[in-house]
């Protein structure tokens, strides 16, 4: 036996037996359990209005396009919840420092705009979260300009200031900004124009407090996702990430949101590893973006290699309460994935799959399902979607804010939508399966299975009595009948039919030996994947 299969075997020997195992944990509302979320960036997704800048009712006007309400019609995703960028009013096109945290981006629309948008996207059971900023604001925010021009300013104190500019180990770019008239720094992580701030102090906590309110309560936004949480607070010697004040003030913030809405969705960016996200568990927020999975599931579907890929995943799942973690191949900080993976759609296809079979919470990007290419600088990474054929791509009747990608004449929405083995319907088809498929939800059991091929990837996914068994080959030649290795009673022995749920819904016999042996799977293509819904004959 090799070291990963005795690995494997000693991890499946831990598993429960029974015909599948142990049924799914309850906690999860099925919008999570069984649903995605699509991540947008207004500025570049539908521009109602003809200045070249998407808008509110742009989007709006796209909702069915995301989800028309009906789980009988297949020509929208079928997402069942909208991440928006952030949308508070800012002097920068990201966003990301708010100048006033109560106004919608004018050039989004109006706060009744909004509104709207969010009216009817819960008539269409579509959950709307939207992007908190909390670590830094605007140097243009009425609070920050008081407190630069004041000492005795009573927002003094919501920022860090200093008269040199201290140590930052680690971090390349200038983090103390000197005052232009005086020697004096005060704090900003990512920029001049950011300064953070200082959430040690209580008025400055209360006001956050404020400002969620506001979105939950009179925006009725279901949720949040929280920018840059490992930077909340420094370390000691000015270590600038994780530092130990962030987890009692997220406990108590969180803590907050759920008394103003109870069952408020919160999903946080820790960009870091596994090993410093776990103390962000279990009491504080409810999931956070795994970038191991991301990084790890790219790299396997680029490089051919599966192992890195299943023992990520394998271990984040074991480490984690089930269902509140969230996977995801592309965001607006990330190379698209068509990109990194060299142009391959076959390729692009295979980490769609495997993203889609995962458990947790998955993420997708808006443009993603449409193989939308785009590498930094991040501009590029958030360009205009594409709708059409048409110059503009049907964004826009002008010139829109950003140019195009080169590829809007092919990756596009009514190109593929025509096709029905375009990539776009491959997301829709895969989306519907994770919907109706409880062995494929967020909290269902995730089992790596041994292969004994380093290019193909085996997982079983369970709950309670059903199982879907997923082998991907990763590699670029064909691999005849592989067999798997599930260990001993993780399966009952016998046979099973295997329905292929995500492919071609063709049938299968597989026998399942009292060791675990699983024999009389199909051949794998290049680049290939069976995702099989196992039913005891």
């Amino acid at each position: 036996m090799t070291p990963r299969s005795t690995f494997l075997a000693a991890l499946l020997l831990t598993l429960p037996a029974g015909t599948f195992g142990q049924s799914a944990a309850d906690s999860l509302p099925e919008w999570r359990r069984q649903g995605v979320c699509y991540e947008i960036f207004v500025r570049s997704f539908a521009d109602s209005d003809g200045d070249g800048v998407g808008d509110l009712p742009g989007l709006t006007a796209r909702l069915d396009y995301v989800n028309d309400g009906d789980p009988a019609t297949p020509g929208d995703l079928g997402a069942t919840c909208i991440w928006l960028m952030p949308i508070a009013q800012s002097p920068s096109y990201h966003g990301y420092d708010v100048s006033n945290y109560y106004q919608v981006n004018r050039d989004y629309g109006t706060n009744q705009d909004f509104q709207a948008f969010v009216a009817a996207a819960h008539q269409r059971g579509i959950r709307v979260i939207v992007d908190l900023v909390l670590n830094h604001m605007s140097s243009e925010h009425p609070f920050f300009k008081s407190a630069l021009l004041d000492a005795a300013s009573p927002w003094r104190d919501w920022f860090t200031w200093a008269p040199a500019p201290r140590p930052s180990p680690g971090w390349t770019a200038p983090v103390w900004h000197r005052v232009e008239d005086r020697d004096e720094y005060y704090y900003g992580l990512f920029w001049r124009g950011m300064p953070d701030i200082n959430l040690a102090n209580a008025a400055a906590t209360r006001e956050l407090e404020n400002v969620a309110r506001f979105w939950l309560q009179d925006m009725d936004v279901d949720g949040f996702r929280l920018d840059a949480v490992g930077h909340f607070f420094e370390g000691p010697d000015g270590q600038w990430k994780n530092g130990p004040g962030v987890h009692p003030w997220l406990r108590d913030y969180a803590a907050f949101l759920r008394t103003v809405k109870p069952g408020v969705f919160t999903v946080a960016e820790v960009w870091d590893n596994l090993d410093a996200i776990l103390p962000y568990y279990p009491d504080q927020l409810e999931s956070h973006f795994m970038f191991e999975v991301a990084d790890s599931l790219i790299a396997g579907v680029g490089n051919g290699r599966a192992a890195g890929f299943i023992a990520t995943v394998a271990r984040v799942q074991r480490s984690l309460p089930p269902g509140r973690w969230s996977p995801f191949i592309s965001s607006h900080d990330r190379n698209r994935p068509i990109s990194d993976l060299g142009g391959d759609v076959a390729r692009a296809r295979l980490a769609a799959t495997l993203l889609l079979t995962l458990p947790g919470f998955p993420f997708l990007y808006y443009g993603e399902e449409l193989g939308m290419s785009g590498v930094k600088p991040d501009p590029r990474l958030r360009t205009p979607m594409h709708w059409t054929r048409e110059p503009a791509a049907g964004f826009t009747t002008a010139l829109p804010w950003e140019p195009l990608q080169p590829d809007s004449f092919t990756a596009n929405v009514a190109v593929q939508d025509a096709d029905a083995a375009s990539l776009l319907n491959h997301y829709r088809k895969l989306i519907r399966v994770r919907a109706a498929e409880p062995a494929l939800g967020a909290d269902a059991e995730f089992i790596p299975l041994e292969t004994g091929n380093g290019a193909v990837a085996g997982y079983l996914r369970r709950a309670g009595d059903r199982a879907v068994l997923v082998v991907a080959n990763l590699g670029t030649g064909p691999v005849a009948a592989p067999t798997i290795l599930s260990g001993a009673g993780v399966l009952r022995a016998g046979a099973y039919r295997a329905l292929d749920i995500a492919g071609s819904e063709r049938q299968a016999t597989l026998r399942i030996a009292a060791n675990g042996r699983v024999t009389g799977l199909p051949a794998l293509g290049a680049l290939d994947v069976h995702v099989l819904e196992l039913t005891r004959r």
